[in-house]
């Protein structure tokens, strides 16, 4: 099993379920849209942010079939969008929905030069939620190894969501990340200058970290 057999999963969902909240496995629309609402406040949370810069560039990594960008057009956010995804099968669907958007098919594990550009925010909403077979360890290694690359080509900042620890019980499948586990990792190997926000009513937080 590998972090490739997990993007093969949400394939086989968008197959059985399709073009909605359940072909990308979230069971709740509402709870969805509360990520989206959340994951985009990366930019609100940013103190140098100010308005009348304009808007910034967003990468959406691992975009699915792009319900995040319907939700920036649905509420109007100043960004410049961009997705990207693993899957063909997501951007192929993503490019004949929205055919003025760049989507990037693309594996930044094995290609990781490819992703020329740089983007002031990268946002991954699911991306470290589901581990699936892999065990703890092998979860973690990849989630490192992501967001070390990631960091790379952002002007300003990331924001990513991950499984709490602080539930009544935990899912095999899921990856659910202890605080001093994330804490550890993002002051040791990426920067000290992160918030975490544990203050929108799902089993999971949200983690900005800037530049």
């Amino acid at each position: 099993m590998s972090y490739i057999d997990i993007a093969r999963h949400y394939e086989n969902c968008y197959r059985m379920y399709g073009d909605n909240n359940r072909g990308v496995d979230w069971p709740n629309k509402e709870d969805v849209d509360t990520r989206y609402q959340v994951i985009l406040d990366v930019m609100k949370f940013d103190r140098r942010n100010d308005l009348r810069m304009g808007k910034f560039s967003l990468l959406d990594f691992g975009c699915g079939l792009g319900h995040l960008y319907e939700y920036i057009e649905k509420n109007n956010v100043p960004v410049l969008y961009s997705g990207l995804d693993i899957s063909p099968l997501f951007t192929d669907k993503c490019k004949e929905k929205f055919p003025d958007v760049e989507f990037i098919t693309l594996d930044l594990l094995e290609d990781e030069y490819k992703l020329m550009k740089y983007y002031d925010y990268i946002v991954l909403n699911g991306v470290f939620t589901e581990k699936r077979d892999l065990v703890y360890e092998e979860m973690f290694e990849y989630f490192k190894e992501l967001i070390s690359k990631i960091w790379r080509n952002t002007n300003r900042g990331i924001a990513f969501n991950v499984m709490s620890k602080d539930v009544d019980w935990e899912r095999e499948d899921l990856f659910h990340l202890s605080l001093s586990a994330l804490s550890g990792f993002l002051t040791k190997e990426i920067t000290r200058n992160f918030i975490i926000r544990n203050d929108y009513g799902l089993y999971e937080y949200m983690v900005y970290v800037y530049k």
